[in-house]
């Protein structure tokens, strides 16, 4: 005795002969459709800038990187044109000693304050 024929698992849409026009959707406003105001071009309320400038700006910057175990690294640069850098523990904490002292000698700082003061 044999099985009766199973039937086919997918089923393929019949091939149409010419291209025919898309389903028009309902009216309706669409999901996510801003309402009311903001529809109208309303500006919204926005608070005022928490980061607001005060003039001051970074003239100068020292990057250390000392990872546990090994040998320490520094760079120290600044606006004006001094780029330096140390390897080691003694002449990283020889810049850090530099890279402070430059800010009493660096022309850019020297002459903004003298500005600021007058």
């Amino acid at each position: 005795m044999s099985a009766p024929p199973r039937p086919p698992l997918k089923s393929l849409p019949a091939t149409t002969t010419g291209p025919r026009a898309a389903a028009q959707a309902a009216p309706g406003p669409a999901v996510g459709e801003p309402k009311g105001a903001a529809r109208k071009g309303v500006p919204s309320a926005l608070r005022p800038d928490p980061h607001q400038a005060d003039g001051r700006y970074p003239v100068a910057w020292l990057h250390i990187s000392a990872p546990r175990g090994a040998v320490p690294t520094a760079t120290s640069k600044c606006l004006c044109g001094r780029d330096r850098s140390a390897v080691g523990h003694t002449k990283v904490l020889a810049l850090i000693e530099e890279h402070t002292a430059h800010r009493d000698e660096c022309p850019l700082r020297t002459n903004q304050e003298g500005r600021q003061a007058a």
